[in-house]
C-alpha cells in the first residue's frame, strides 16, 4: 500500500509542480550556475547507499559534512539557497528519488555516510530496514533542534508504529512544521 502511494502522488507531484522545479531550476542557473540539482550519497534501507537528489542551496565545493559540523555554514549557503532551505523547497527533486523506489514520502531522513555515530544507532535500533524518507517523526518532533541520540529514538519509533495512518498525521504535521518553520535551527 506505502509503495503504491509513494508511487501515485509522486508522478502526480512531480507533473504538477513541475512548472515551480522549472523556475526554481532557472533561478539558480542564473544566479549560482551549474549544477543546479545536487545529488549525493546517502544511507538508505538496508544501509546501502543512493544518490539523493535536492536543489543546490550550498556554493560549489562546500565541505560534504553534516550541517551542524559545517561552522562556515553561512558563507556556504547562497542567497536563494537560504529561501529554498527555509521553505523545504530544495527538496522538491527528492519526487524523484521516490518514484524510482530509493525514497518514500516518510520515513528516517537519509543521512550522508560520514555521520557515524547516528547511523550506528540507527543500526542498532533497525532503522534500516525501512526506505528513508523525506519527512519523518523526527522531522516534525525536533529536526535540528534535538541530539542524535532523541533523532536514533523516534526513528526507531517511527519503525515500530509504521502504519498508512501514522504516515498521513506526520505527512500533515510536516506542512505545520514547514509554514511555520518550528523546529528549524537559526541557522538556515
Amino acid at each position: 500500500m506505502k509503495r503504491i502511494f509513494d508511487l501515485i502522488f509522486s508522478a502526480i507531484a512531480l507533473l504538477l509542480l513541475s512548472p515551480l522545479a522549472a523556475v526554481i531550476s532557472l533561478i539558480i542557473l542564473v544566479s549560482d550556475g551549474r549544477p543546479v540539482v545536487f545529488k549525493q550519497d546517502r544511507v538508505g534501507k538496508d544501509n546501502c547507499l543512493f544518490k539523493v537528489r535536492k536543489f543546490r542551496t550550498m556554493k560549489t565545493g562546500t565541505r560534504n559534512v553534516a550541517k551542524k559540523e559545517l561552522s562556515e555554514y553561512g558563507s556556504c549557503v547562497t542567497k536563494f539557497g537560504r529561501f529554498l532551505r527555509k521553505t523545504s523547497l530544495d527538496e522538491l527533486p527528492q519526487l524523484i528519488n521516490i518514484f524510482e523506489g530509493t525514497m518514500s514520502f516518510v520515513g528516517p531522513r537519509p543521512l550522508i555516510p560520514e555521520e557515524d555515530d547516528i547511523r550506528n544507532l540507527r543500526l542498532k535500533y533497525g532503522v534500516y530496514s525501512v526506505p528513508p524518507g523525506v519527512t519523518g517523526w523526527a522531522q516534525v518532533l525536533g529536526r535540528d533542534l534535538i541530539s542524535d541520540e532523541e533523532k536514533a529514538e523516534y526513528d526507531r519509533e517511527y519503525v515500530m508504529r509504521r502504519t498508512f495512518l501514522f504516515d498521513i498525521k506526520i505527512i500533515l504535521m510536516t506542512f505545520a512544521v514547514v509554514i511555520t518553520g518550528k523546529n528549524m535551527s537559526d541557522r538556515d
